[in-house]
């Protein structure tokens, strides 16, 4: 379990992340959603301790994420940002080796060359192991850093907007691949997503975000009624059932 209490971040004025307090259930997927602004980013980003908070604590696992060291906690948490910019020429496989870091230091293993081969072949990435990452798709790319992330083989996995920049068909690949991670290789995967169809569709519980605050921490199911996404997105939509499922509608 990852557990939230009272965390707060600000930069200067502006408080982002406001007393924040909110366990992440251990397995399955949890999306973290809200308007811009929300604070959903800043969020992950303390959980993950790429941002250290004003006040509050998170733990996953029991572990302290501001005194765990790195390397423990690297070989409990994974994190995808929101920019991935790579400033060298890299192969698909050298990419993915770098979530062995960990646990490696720089000595690759066998064991370490076979979770490198496993995620390739989770992420369908073998026939472009030795591209170079400038010779992909968006698409392709965005599998790539997921299979890093797989690579490091930790029982978190938090994700920033995984979808950005990709197209519907690869949007939903990817919810498909998140969701099959979590139930076949038993992961907890957590992910800021704004496309709330998708979190809806394909998440076990939601996390929600307004002006800095949380708003709701509930199952999809409980969360999708028209006051409650009116009221977060301050926008005129309505909830219908689809195929058995809610789904929001705008206009």
């Amino acid at each position: 379990m990852i557990r939230i209490a009272g965390v707060t971040k600000k930069y200067d004025s502006n408080t982002v992340v406001n007393d924040v307090s909110v366990d992440i259930p251990t397995g399955g997927v949890t999306s973290v959603i809200g308007p811009n602004g929300a604070g959903k980013s800043t969020l992950l980003g303390i959980i993950s301790r790429l941002i250290r908070a004003d006040g509050g604590t998170v733990s996953v696992d029991g572990h302290d994420v501001r005194s765990t060291p790195s390397r423990k906690l690297a070989q409990i948490l994974s994190v995808l940002r929101q920019e991935n910019r790579v400033a060298v020429r890299l192969t698909v496989r050298d990419l993915v080796a770098f979530g062995r870091f960990p646990h490696s230091a720089g000595q690759m293993t066998q064991r370490d060359e076979e979770a490198i081969q496993r995620a390739l072949e989770y992420l369908e990435l073998e026939e472009f192991s030795e591209r170079n990452l400038d010779e992909l798709s968006g698409g392709q790319r965005q599998r790539a850093f997921v299979a890093m992330v797989l690579a490091q083989e930790t029982d978190y996995i938090l994700l920033d907007e995984p979808l950005n920049n990709l197209d519907i068909k690869h949007s939903l690949a990817m919810m498909k691949l998140l969701r099959r991670t979590a139930e076949e290789l038993g992961r907890t995967v957590v992910v800021v997503i704004h496309d709330i169809n998708f979190a809806a569709a394909y998440s076990d519980w939601i996390i929600a975000m307004k002006n800095g605050s949380l708003v709701h921490s509930c199952t999809p199911e409980e969360l999708m009624t028209t006051e409650n996404l009116a009221s977060l997105y301050d926008v005129d939509l309505t909830v219908t059932e689809v195929c058995g499922r809610p789904v929001a509608m705008y206009f």
